[in-house]
């Protein structure tokens, strides 16, 4: 997340030279902490591509998002769409706007925000617990968060010995350009996990996350 003075200097840098930001705000209705931030397409809304979706809010089976953008663009995204998918289901469309129009697809974020928000806090509770040389980041917002490992842990040898445990786990290397496994870090979702889950999935691999 940019701060507020990268988020100018973004948006003078798309001014000035006519560049055009993708703005991809997917989490921006699950944040527990803190406010949400404003999207950056309110700043420059003649400048940016905002997209959303409600993947992590209803159901990734939905696959349906939305872009807001500007006018010059809605065309050429249109008959891009179309040649790549031929349309979104129109059942679909129609139930998501039921209901946003309705008030309930407010009133199911709100139920989902306290799921997550208290999954979330099962997993930073469990990890200061059990492996406190752990460190959480990228946890006030989403349904996941980055665990930090400590130095000397191997990320690669952990993911391999998580799975022989039936853990499964994700290392950051694997989302980086170079691939490089340091520092090390382990990208830990807890959406679609219970409590319980969470509880007993850390305390197998506690071990693993703790420097010998």
């Amino acid at each position: 997340m940019l701060a507020p003075e990268r988020r100018l200097a973004l948006r003078d840098w798309a001014r000035e030279t006519g560049g055009t930001i993708f703005e991809d705000d997917y989490d921006a209705e699950l944040c527990y902490d803190r406010e949400p931030v404003g999207a950056l397409q309110g700043l420059a809304p003649d400048a940016v591509i905002y997209c959303g979706s409600a993947t992590k809010a209803l159901a990734a089976g939905v696959r349906m998002g939305w872009l807001l953008c500007p006018p010059g663009w809605i065309e050429e995204i249109v008959e891009e769409k179309v040649a790549e998918d031929r349309g979104t289901p129109v059942l679909e469309q129609l139930t998501l706007a039921t209901l946003l129009a309705t008030g309930r697809y407010d009133r199911h974020l709100r139920r989902v925000w306290g799921r997550y928000r208290t999954r979330r806090d099962t997993l930073a509770q469990v990890l200061g617990e059990v492996a406190p040389h752990v460190t959480l980041t990228g946890i006030a917002a989403g349904i996941q968060a980055v665990a930090n490992l400590p130095v000397g842990v191997d990320e690669r040898e952990v993911v391999a010995l998580a799975a022989e445990r039936d853990v499964g786990l994700y290392g950051m290397s694997t989302y980086r350009s170079d691939h490089k496994t340091k520092p090390p870090a382990l990208a830990l979702g807890y959406g679609q996990l219970s409590e319980s889950a969470i509880v007993l999935g850390i305390n197998r691999i506690a071990d693993l996350l703790t420097p010998q």
